[in-house]
């Protein structure tokens, strides 16, 4: 399965770096989503590492997803794609 990331997740003045908004394609409701919390999130750097994340909750009513990394995340990966598994 494949998402988008779509940005960070916070605050107007607070901006957690290490916890990404995920949109997945197909996904586009609430228990859509709610099926997929728990599973790992692979995000690719143009350097070849990989950077896994999980699945917290979800995000909104239309199927967005929070994403926790173990590390921030930079953010040039807003606007790439994850591998959801």
């Amino acid at each position: 399965m494949e998402g988008t990331i779509v940005h960070f997740r916070g605050s107007r003045r607070v901006k957690r770096s290490n916890q990404m908004v995920v949109q997945v394609n197909g996904v586009d409701s609430k228990d859509k989503a709610s099926k997929l919390v728990g599973k790992k999130v692979v995000w690719k750097t143009s350097a070849g590492k990989q950077m896994v994340g999980q699945i917290t909750n979800i995000h909104g009513n239309t199927g967005a997803l929070r994403v926790r990394f173990d590390t921030g995340m930079p953010g040039q990966s807003i606007g790439t794609k994850v591998a959801i598994e």
